[in-house]
């Protein structure tokens, strides 16, 4: 499966991995689908899950309109999710999300409660992109400076964009090698040549562009699936406090802290953060209400 269409005429670009009669895991990128590492899509694989990662609208395959001023909202990509999951698999699915993805996940769980049977969210916080709620930690001023301060790249430039990669991920404590390599496969799936695709595809532009309203943090007690909140100690991008507020503020949820982990699942943690999500049930099959 290379895309999957809803039914309003947006194409997503997918990726299936494992026996489509497992479980579904589905697994939001943030902005792209590389943003989930290999080792841990193959590990949820080796634990009997079918995985499927797939990239937002505006970014890699799926459907290119206007990074620069989308004219959806973080709700249609919250009903994408959903409408994914519905023609994937009769069952709820665990949904999955990073970074600005599991911001995402957030608002599908909770605005399509019937579809989803676990959630795990990674390296996110409760509240939209933006100015930050007193009692969250924001984005470290020093490193932010740092890192948006650099000149950009030539965006069509493949080897250009992956040593601008690889210099921010240094920056935020992530490893240079693997930022690298990421950033040269997301060049490679980008499917426009515009320079503004590669940049969104890059930086997940598209995010500070977005209608994120209303707000829905105050909507997390009502979440009743398992969730794993999953967050780098070192993360200064979305320091650790606010993956403490979402364990906290989901009932029962669990926090797993790694500690040698900044904005990404390092390869090392891989195995560690798959066996937490395998802990998570799965949906009993045939209990999904197909509409």
């Amino acid at each position: 499966m290379d895309t999957f269409r809803t039914s309003d005429g947006i194409t997503l670009g997918v990726e299936d991995l494992g026996d489509p009669t497992d479980p579904l895991v589905l697994l939001i990128g943030g902005t792209t689908m590389l943003s989930w590492p290999d080792a841990l899509c193959h590990a949820l694989v080796q634990g009997g899950r079918h995985v499927v990662r797939y990239d937002l609208r505006d970014s890699g395959t799926s459907t290119i309109e206007d990074p620069e001023s989308p004219i959806y909202t973080l709700r249609d990509l919250a009903a994408d999710a959903a409408a994914l999951a519905r023609g994937l698999d009769d069952r709820p699915a665990h949904l999955a999300g990073i970074g600005v993805g599991g911001m995402v996940a957030q608002v599908a769980a909770l605005d399509h409660p019937e579809v989803f049977s676990a959630l795990t969210l990674v390296g996110t916080r409760p509240i939209a992109p933006g100015p930050v709620d007193e009692d969250l930690p924001d984005h470290d001023a020093r490193t932010m400076e740092r890192v948006f301060s650099r000149p950009g790249p030539d965006w069509t430039d493949r080897a250009a964009v992956a040593e601008f990669a690889a210099a921010g991920a240094e920056i935020l404590g992530d490893d240079p090698a693997a930022a690298r390599a990421t950033a040269g496969r997301i060049h490679d799936r980008t499917a426009s040549a515009d320079p503004a695709a590669h940049q969104a595809d890059q930086l997940g532009m598209v995010f500070s562009r977005l209608d994120c309203a209303p707000r829905w943090r105050e909507r997390l007690p009502e979440l009743t699936v398992p969730t794993l909140v999953v967050h780098g100690r070192r993360d200064p991008f979305f320091p650790l406090g606010n993956g403490e507020a979402l364990a906290r503020e989901i009932p029962d949820a669990q926090l797993l802290v790694l500690d040698q982990a900044a904005t990404t699942i390092p390869g090392s943690a891989a195995g560690e953060v798959a066996a937490a999500m395998l802990a998570l049930p799965p949906a009993p099959h045939g209990s999904f209400p197909r509409s």
